[in-house]
């Protein structure tokens, strides 16, 4: 079992809220649905048997407009359970002139995805290792090893040196792990990183990815160059090449694609740009071309990639679209029936903004606090000033375009903007508070002005 599907064991639906509340306000059916969704896969996991392989994913639908959060879920879903994810949006695969990808790409990133992370674990594994390795090179490099006696040499000289060499080597050894030989120069070998050339097939550039130096790796000699860089960062570059030695490759990849197709996340956006919705016979053509293509990934299909045959059949999507000028019916009945839970998201609110404002890990207001404490400026936002930048970003999602909470970032900058210009240069160590009237006095006008709003708020 791989290690993201045994954490998922530790989550229950009502954990996986709570982790999702941290940074993600309101939406609560949204939540539900993924987290039960999520849960389902690890269940799934637990049955013997040929059931396993017949229990589908549920993939979900959100609907609902831009800024409320649809992404964020997506994107903090994948995080929480450290699983392959891969974000797409559906318009792009409509746009004119928009070649050398296909929808089965979407597949081939998620893979890629998976066996970065993947990588990274394994690495993180022998890093104690490779940096052990690291210094061996390093301290060969400054105190090369005593060459091993000839025929006939007298060998208790030569181990009187080799006694004397290895102390050296331990001192310098403690010298270079307590960082005193951090900023002092050396040249090393490093393996040069070979220009692979690409296939290009009648599919694309990126149709299966066969890169022609790795098929030659195995035979041709790996080229090295000179390089002199401080130790501190030879140390960094060396034991990353020394963890890549470590780490079985055969075995990192049966392992990505393993978990790519078992608890890998597509978060298809916009896909409400795909759906027909009666505009005339033109741009639905397209559009329902690509839904066609989609159709296969999701209902589940084998997808030639450079480290191996990829199964879909058990890959969880999630799409998600505002559906201004269509709806979810507007889809193909075929699409539409692989994406049996739909979610309704709900246009924030006052209070939400407020909330949206204080209460995430790393809400808006916290992320410019932090920002400004490092000049040594302290700004204190009071409830009011609170309150009405929440009341004025309303007002503007009603007057000119609903973006939900990214309106926030916009409102925030510009109430800001003097005081982010200023500092450190007139106002160091300032206390400043943030109050509704001067929230008020600042971006009232323009709120209050439409053609004025439109392009600066």
């Amino acid at each position: 079992m791989t290690v993201d599907l045994v954490a998922l064991n530790e989550l229950t639906p009502t954990q996986i809220v709570g982790e999702l509340n941290k940074y993600i306000i309101g939406q609560d059916d949204a939540k539900r649905a993924v987290a039960i969704a999520l849960r389902n896969r690890w269940r799934r996991q637990q049955i013997q048997g040929e059931l396993r392989e017949e229990i589908m994913p549920n993939n979900i639908i959100l609907i609902g407009p831009t800024g409320v959060g649809k992404t964020e879920i997506a994107r903090r879903l994948a995080k929480l359970v450290e699983a392959p994810f891969v974000k797409v949006e559906a318009s792009k695969f409509t746009e004119v002139g928009y070649v050398g990808r296909d929808v089965e790409s979407i597949v081939r990133d998620l893979v890629e995805f998976s066996v970065n992370l993947v990588k990274s674990e394994r690495t993180a594994l022998v890093k104690t290792k490779a940096i052990a390795m690291a210094e061996e090179r390093i301290l060969d490099i400054l105190i090369p090893p005593v060459r091993k006696p000839y025929a006939g040499e007298v060998e208790e000289e030569q181990g009187s040196e080799a006694y004397q060499n290895q102390k050296t080597r331990e001192w310098m050894r403690e010298k270079l792990r307590n960082g005193e030989l951090d900023e002092k120069m050396v040249e090393y070998d490093i393996q040069q990183a070979n220009v692979g050339m690409q296939i290009m097939g009648p599919f694309g550039g990126d149709d299966i990815g066969i890169n022609i130096q790795e098929l030659m790796s195995s035979v041709m000699p790996k080229k090295k160059k000179k390089r002199k860089t401080s130790i501190r960062e030879a140390r960094e570059i060396m034991a990353e090449e020394e963890a890549q030695k470590l780490i079985d490759l055969d075995s990192v990849y049966k392992e990505a694609v393993y978990r790519a197709e078992n608890s890998g996340i597509v978060f298809i956006d916009e896909i409400d740009k795909i759906a027909g919705g009666g505009k005339g016979h033109g741009p639905d053509v397209s559009r329902e071309g690509v839904q066609r293509d989609l159709l296969p990934i999701v209902e589940g299909s084998n997808v030639n990639t450079k480290y191996g045959v990829v199964k879909t059949d058990h890959i969880l999507f999630v799409a998600s679209g505002a559906f201004h000028v269509s709806k979810p019916s507007d889809l193909i009945p075929e699409l539409q029936g692989r994406f049996p839970i739909r979610v309704e998201l709900k246009s924030l609110t006052e209070d939400d903004f407020i909330k949206i404002l204080t209460i995430p890990r790393n809400a808006l207001l916290k992320q410019y606090t932090a920002l400004l404490e490092v000049e040594g400026v302290s700004v204190i936002f009071r409830e009011d000033g609170i309150r009405e930048v929440a009341r004025l970003a309303q007002k503007a999602n009603e007057q000119v375009e609903n973006i939900g909470a990214r309106r926030l970032h916009t409102i925030l900058t510009t109430l800001l903007d003097d005081i982010l210009f200023s500092v450190p240069d007139v106002m160091p160590d300032h206390i400043i508070e943030i109050t509704g009237e001067m929230v008020r006095q600042k971006l009232e006008r323009i709120v209050t002005d439409r053609d004025l709003s439109k392009y600066i708020l």
